[in-house]
């Protein structure tokens, strides 16, 4: 199976634009807990 037709392009990219969706949401998770976890720390600490 080739790529070179537009719907197995648009396949292509819609997989691949999940996948990096996906790693985003997943970034952007961590970063919002790590905020959290020091929000947390710098409560505690004073």
């Amino acid at each position: 199976m080739g790529r070179n037709n537009p719907k197995n392009i648009k396949a292509h990219n819609d997989k691949l634009h999940k996948e990096q969706a996906k790693e985003k949401a997943k970034k952007n998770a961590r970063a919002e807990k790590l905020k959290e976890i020091a929000r947390k720390f710098n409560e505690s600490k004073s």
